[in-house]
């Protein structure tokens, strides 16, 4: 997907969000920001997106959006536990109506043969109590296993959650 092609997919769901009079929020570890700064590249962002959480690290995790030690401990920062935490620990902290998380290893080390690059789990909540959490596998280098995830959580957001 390109550059115009990810600003528009944005630009839906932003339009989705303000047709709800709803507001997201993201707790993002492999994409670093990706996906909010894919929300606020669309003009008028402010109106459904308020903040967003960069949890990078394990302690950022447990400090921002409240995932539990002995979660990250026993199944580790890639996996459905944690991102579920993270997402529903996002949407209580920003406030919103709808959060998605991200949790992934896009490489190029890191990787194991459980868990191997590219592999992310993604976690949507939201305050009405829909929950959702997958794993996908994603190939290409990091760049492209960080687009992929933008891309892929945009689209669930968008169809799974706004469009139902």
């Amino acid at each position: 997907m390109t550059d115009d092609q990810l600003t528009r997919l944005g630009a839906e769901v932003g339009a989705l969000l303000r047709q709800q009079s709803a507001r997201v929020t993201t707790a993002e570890s492999c994409t670093g920001g990706w996906i909010a700064k894919t929300i606020t590249d669309v003009a008028g962002s402010s109106a459904w997106f308020d903040c967003a959480f960069i949890t990078y690290s394990n302690d950022a995790k447990q400090r921002l959006v409240g995932v539990q030690a002995a979660t990250l401990e026993q199944w580790g920062a890639v996996s459905e536990q944690v991102v579920t935490e993270m997402a529903a620990g996002a949407l209580q902290a920003a406030g919103a109506d709808f959060a998605l998380s991200v949790s992934g290893i896009a490489g190029p080390d890191g990787g194991s043969e459980e868990k191997p690059v590219g592999t992310v789990w993604f976690g949507f909540v939201s305050a009405r109590g829909q929950r959702l959490a997958q794993r996908r596998h994603f190939v290409g280098d990091r760049e492209a296993v960080r687009r992929q995830a933008t891309v892929y959580a945009l689209t669930t957001l968008r169809d799974d959650f706004l469009k139902k």
